[in-house]
């Protein structure tokens, strides 16, 4: 009776481990499957930044282009203006200089007119002399 009992023990032990190995099987492959999930989510997750980063890349590319065309145009404006400007400027020069001319021209016309003047004056005095 005693190696009957020892027999038993044996097998309900026996038992008792391939319940703990189903168990342990069991929870491992919960474990593998909820660090599958675990992983897909996190790979999804990075792969939904990436993208978004990509994205956000050629977002600036393609405002830096734009930023280049409008500086560009901004600069040939600008020598336009600036040339424009320069322009002006000389005109307003020559037209300095031809208000001096004119005052030049003036000045004489008038020292001309009394010189004039004077020598009229003075034919004037002599015939009535």
């Amino acid at each position: 009776p005693v190696i009957f009992l020892s027999a038993r023990k044996i097998q309900e032990h026996q038992a008792k481990q391939n319940e703990r190995k189903e168990l342990q099987e069991r929870r491992r492959r919960e474990a593998i499957a909820a660090a599958t999930c675990l992983t897909e989510a996190l790979v999804d997750h990075l792969n939904v930044g990436v993208a978004q980063a990509y994205v956000n890349q050629r977002k600036l590319d393609h405002e830096v282009k734009t930023l280049q065309v409008q500086a560009s145009q901004f600069s040939k404006q600008t020598a336009q203006w600036i040339s424009m400007v320069e322009g002006f400027n000389q005109a307003l020069k020559e037209i300095g200089d031809v208000e001096n001319w004119a005052r030049s021209i003036e000045m004489d016309m008038r020292t001309i007119a009394t010189a004039l003047e004077y020598v009229h004056k003075g034919q004037l005095q002599s015939a009535s002399t």
